[in-house]
């Protein structure tokens, strides 16, 4: 089993954000529940985070569709690493927003904001690590 995490910039205006996140959220969660992936979105301050679980070849094409989907420019790939078990097992796509746990998690990590691109591979494990611990929102 593999891990992939990745960072984008989202093109959503603020009319459209909410429910681009809404859409973005459903096609992520039919298409792991079809295809054994399991991870977590995470959304603030304009950008993406994604964990993303699951067999390499599968990744690999959500890769692909990422690239090709109009809502998210600029983006990051931080790795793809073998992992023993998922993290995320119980969600096909959990989501967490930018709530005050969020961004006290931030802030003692010594951002004011979220600043994905800036993140080192360690800090990449740790918000992650963070974001399997904390509550999901059940919907954007």
């Amino acid at each position: 089993m593999k891990q992939l995490c990745y960072v984008s910039c989202s093109t959503s205006s603020s009319i459209t954000l909410l429910e681009d996140l809404r859409n973005i959220l459903s096609e992520a969660r039919d298409f792991n529940y079809r295809n054994a992936i399991t991870g977590v979105l995470y959304y603030a301050d304009g950008y993406f985070f994604q964990c993303l679980e699951g067999e390499d070849p599968v990744l690999e094409l959500l890769v692909e569709k990422l690239r090709k989907d109009s809502r998210h420019r600029e983006i990051m790939i931080y790795g793809l690493k073998t992992i023993d078990q998922t993290h995320f097992a119980d969600w096909s796509m959990k989501y967490v927003s930018r709530s005050s746990h969020a961004l006290q998690y931030l802030h003692e990590q010594g951002q004011d904001k979220f600043r994905p691109f800036a993140l080192n591979p360690d800090q990449v494990e740790a918000f992650v690590a963070y974001l399997y611990d904390a509550q999901p929102d059940e919907a954007a």
